[in-house]
């Protein structure tokens, strides 16, 4: 059997106050044209976060603004490329990110787009709202993961199963306090929300300002269980759920156990993170409830004692596949039936990795330059692998370092920064037949490239001497641009190095 790994809390902590300031981070409307607040929380117009699509309005009435428009990307020539809102993040900082989807009939189809959506490098999941569009409600998807530099990406992806333009309602980064699913080794993993529930609850989802950090709680329960309000005190538990869903339960008497499918869904197989919240509100002193709960037949937790001031039970990774059965059983000597307040399940979702970050820097240097970038240039370079940018190529993990850069005969026009040489696991550039100008820069710090191939261009000035200073260079194509001055001598003759200069206004002969 996998590893599990348990954390037991008894109110041990005093942790962050519930609080009704507005949750930290930033929510985005997306396609709105100005910033607007619905039900206490500010929504912030996307426009200076992402680059590319349009704005469009949904073509069928909405009783929620934030779904009334979409920021929608062209499926047109864009396959396998990644359409990306960029967000300033606190490095070393948890975040819950929701994406919310409402179709609202854009295309002009009955049925509303397939695609991808992409957390920095890694592909989060495949966003399918056909089922929910068809029952007239939103779809959001809900995951939480490590800010691990200072800014982070989410992107739409097109794939082959994309038929119609994708598109995005709203996308919300919410900072979470650093006890909240502590138990996650978030460097390798982020969590992918499976369910999240109030048991006994029939009400509105709970969520701000009920929930600090506005995470949302759906009503769970079933007719032949007890629904119990109660107002107990809980203050120690470390994922913070709100006190409301204390409220209410899923309860049996102590000679029947408890038993209910949870999640309603059939599961993928993987690893699970899996939270139960309890709480006891029953008035005598003299009433002990004590329970043992197992997992599609395997124990979960034994002889766990419920009491006023609340608890909790997490496994940090448990194999679930298919159908899921919860079990709770009073334990010897218990006189009060088993009894659970709430829920949540997530997935463990491997992150892929990301590309060092001074390769993204220099490509975004070089992006900046060129007047039309290549398409797709959006979000990690390197991952996901099907997500790749255009004309590059990446070595493998854990360090994804960018290999060559091949912009050969794209129409670009711009000029290269000398910023590109940052990349320095670069072995080939391929630049020629564009329309780039301006000076070539200096390449020395580029030791593993071998060929350089910048012809057919309008490059002008002098032959950088620094070229010479790169023992592995074999191939420099420099033929067909304005250059002018000398081959430097650093270059001329060098042994090993096919050199072509014809077509330029350098004053030497070109090499023999």
């Amino acid at each position: 059997m996998a590893s599990l790994f348990f954390f037991f809390l008894l109110s041990l902590f005093s942790l962050l106050p519930f609080s009704l300031s507005e949750p930290k981070g930033v929510a985005i409307d997306c396609g709105a044209v100005a910033d607007s607040v619905f039900e206490g929380r500010r929504w912030i117009s996307d426009e200076s976060y992402v680059t590319g699509g349009i704005s469009k309005n949904v073509t069928v009435p909405v009783m929620v603004p934030i779904l009334s428009t979409v920021r929608s990307f062209p499926l047109a020539n864009n396959l396998h490329n990644k359409f990306c809102y960029t967000i300033r993040a606190y490095r070393g900082a948890r975040y819950m990110v929701r994406s919310t989807y409402f179709y609202g009939g854009i295309n002009g189809r009955d049925s509303p787009p397939v695609f991808d959506q992409i957390l920095d490098g890694t592909l989060w999941t495949v966003v399918n709202t056909t089922t929910d569009y068809a029952n007239g409600v939103s779809t959001y998807y809900e995951g939480v993961f490590l800010a691990q530099a200072n800014v982070m990406t989410f992107c739409i992806g097109v794939n082959t199963y994309t038929d119609s333009d994708p598109f995005i309602s709203s996308l919300e980064f919410i900072i979470l306090g650093d006890s909240l699913y502590n138990s996650t080794d978030f460097q390798n993993y982020g969590l992918h929300l499976t369910t999240r529930n109030s048991f006994g609850y029939n009400g509105p989802p709970i969520r701000y300002p009920d929930d600090e950090f506005d995470r949302i709680w759906v009503p769970f329960g079933e007719n032949n269980h007890t629904l119990a309000a109660k107002n107990v005190s809980v203050s120690g538990f470390w994922n913070l759920p709100p006190l409301k869903v204390f409220q209410t339960e899923l309860t049996s008497d102590p000679t029947q156990p408890l038993e209910f499918n949870w999640p309603l869904l059939s599961l993928p197989e993987a690893k699970y993170y899996i939270a139960l919240y309890f709480a006891d509100g029953s008035n005598s002193s003299e009433n002990s409830r004590v329970m043992n709960i197992s997992i599609n037949g395997v124990p979960y937790y034994r002889d766990l004692k419920v009491t006023k001031a609340g608890v909790a039970v997490f496994a940090s990774r448990w194999p679930l596949h298919g159908t899921t059965k919860i079990s709770l059983t009073s334990s010897a000597g218990s006189n009060l039936g088993p009894l659970v307040n709430a829920g949540e399940v997530l997935a463990l979702l491997p992150i892929e990795g990301r590309t060092v970050t001074r390769d993204v820097i220099a490509l975004k240097k070089l992006k900046d330059s060129l007047k039309n970038p290549p398409p797709g240039w959006n979000g990690d370079p390197c991952l996901p692998r099907q997500y790749t940018w255009i004309g590059i190529t990446c070595s493998e993990g854990p360090r994804f370092r960018v290999l060559t850069l091949n912009l050969t005969g794209m129409d670009l026009s711009g000029t290269v920064p000398s910023g590109i040489s940052g990349m320095t696991a670069l072995n080939g550039i391929w630049l020629g037949n564009n329309r780039l100008s301006g000076p070539i820069p200096d390449l020395s710090p580029l030791k593993r490239l071998d060929i350089l191939h910048l012809e057919d261009n309008q490059f002008i000035g002098e032959i950088p001497s620094s070229l010479g200073l790169i023992d592995n260079l074999r191939e420099l194509f420099l033929q067909n641009n304005n250059l002018t001055g000398q081959i430097p001598s650093s270059l001329n003759g060098k042994p090993g190095l096919d050199l072509r200069v014809t077509g330029n206004q350098l004053s030497s002969p070109p090499p023999t």
